[in-house]
């Protein structure tokens, strides 16, 4: 079995590999999922409510049961929480392929979403246990161009899957994705935790290294960078099919070559990420990039306004700014998700479970605000980006830019319960 916490450039490449992959179950646990949604509501005779049933009840499952698999990877280590976690998935994903009835797909969805909670939590949990905070931004904005790739065949695929075999099928082809993955992690993933925390399950402990995670103000700092570039995308992603498919008319087809477009200039954001970090600090690179996502909700919010009934408005009025967050968020995301996790090299669990819960808790509060303020959805899209552009900006400016990227915390404030010991 191959140790990838050894450094060597085939390793390296592995282990990239392996983190996209990891990372990229969200991406084709809902975008591959999307196509299918209609055809087995009619085909179960559910209503609406039981079909957004499905995904919400999953992102659901997957913010909460980061709280519980951060602080057990901390305690047994990632390569047992990745191989439980895998596990459930494939199980989860061969249950939601023979589900009899909409009760049992959202079950099996639920199960689904806890195991994915387990696989990218660990993902971040062990950039930061390999990784310096900026080599680790680094390998984390590769890690997240192969996210990137993935999304962009989602839907195109989960659409040919149900045209052609059945949304069965396209539910299946989850568990094969997850037999993929789980074979690199069995045969090419050690361990990448060198010291365990074995209180790390008691409450008391628990609750200490939450305040002391939440109390750091480079957690603050990075944390709310990553959760708000993502709550800007999951605006798009709830009110994009009613602006594209509904108010403008256009076709399926039409519609996911525009979810390419944006995969696209989410990709290359990752690229500009690593460029930039070879020439500046981490900090200069936020600080940049959040004035770029106040340019793209500015735009929005003037084609929003201005654009329906001009000869210049379109699909690509729209997307052209969008684009514009994208390609920031391809930056925000890198140096957010690494960031949070910097400070703890023996919490990267519970740190990395912590923001993947805000993040989610964040995405479940505007997609109930967006419910309730879709009589215009390009409104609802431009206002939601606007507000998270300019949280952006105010982040990079104010918060990111002002502290270093690890603060060192003083040894009294180090909680008494995180002893560690060696994991061989």
């Amino acid at each position: 079995m191959t140790n990838l916490a050894h450094k060597s450039p085939r390793n390296q490449k592995m282990m990239v590999l392996l983190l996209a992959l990891l990372l990229g179950l969200q991406p084709i646990t809902t975008d591959l999922y999307l196509p299918a949604l209609p055809i087995l509501t009619q085909g179960f005779g559910a209503s609406m409510v039981q079909a957004q049933l499905t995904l919400t009840a999953m992102l659901l499952a997957f913010g909460f049961s980061q709280l519980f698999w951060g602080p057990l990877s901390d305690k047994w280590g990632r390569r047992p929480v990745l191989l439980g976690g895998i596990a459930v998935y494939a199980i989860s994903a061969i249950a939601c392929a023979l589900a009899p009835g909409i009760e049992t797909l959202i079950a099996a969805r639920t199960f689904q979403g806890v195991a994915m909670g387990a696989c990218v939590m660990a993902a971040r949990a062990i950039i930061r246990d390999l990784y310096e905070p900026v080599e680790g931004a680094k390998v984390m904005s590769q890690a997240l161009s192969g996210l990137g790739l993935i999304a962009c065949t989602c839907v195109p695929v989960g659409g040919f899957l149900t045209e052609q075999l059945g949304w069965r099928w396209a539910l299946s082809s989850l568990f094969l994705f997850a037999v993929l993955t789980g074979a690199l992690i069995y045969f090419y993933f050690d361990e990448s935790l060198l010291k365990r925390n074995p209180q790390a399950l008691q409450l008391k402990s628990l609750w200490a290294s939450a305040q002391h995670i939440f109390r750091n103000r480079t957690f603050q700092a990075y944390s709310a960078l990553s959760t708000v570039s993502f709550a800007g995308l999951f605006t798009f992603l709830a009110t994009s099919s009613f602006v594209f498919t509904q108010s403008m008319g256009l076709s399926q087809t039409v519609y996911g070559l525009l979810m390419i477009s944006m995969s696209v200039s989410y990709i290359i954001g990752t690229f500009i990420c690593r460029w930039l970090l070879l020439r500046i600090s981490v900090q200069t690179c936020v600080f940049m990039a959040g004035f770029v996502s106040l340019t793209a909700g500015l735009l929005l919010m003037l084609v929003a306004y201005i654009g329906p009934g001009q000869s210049w408005f379109g699909a690509w009025a729209v997307m052209v700014p969008v684009n514009l967050y994208l390609l920031a968020h391809g930056v925000h995301q890198p140096c957010g998700q690494s960031g949070c996790v910097a400070p703890f090299p023996e919490m990267a669990g519970t740190a990395s479970a912590l923001n993947g819960f805000t993040m989610m808790l964040v995405a479940f509060g505007m997609g109930t605000w967006i419910g309730t303020h879709m009589t215009d959805p390009l409104l609802a899209m431009a206002h939601g980006i606007m507000l998270w552009s300019a949280c952006l900006a105010l982040i990079g400016s104010f918060a990111v830019r002002k502290i270093p990227l690890i603060q060192t915390p003083k040894t009294a404030e180090l909680s008494p319960s995180l002893p560690a010991v060696p994991n061989r």
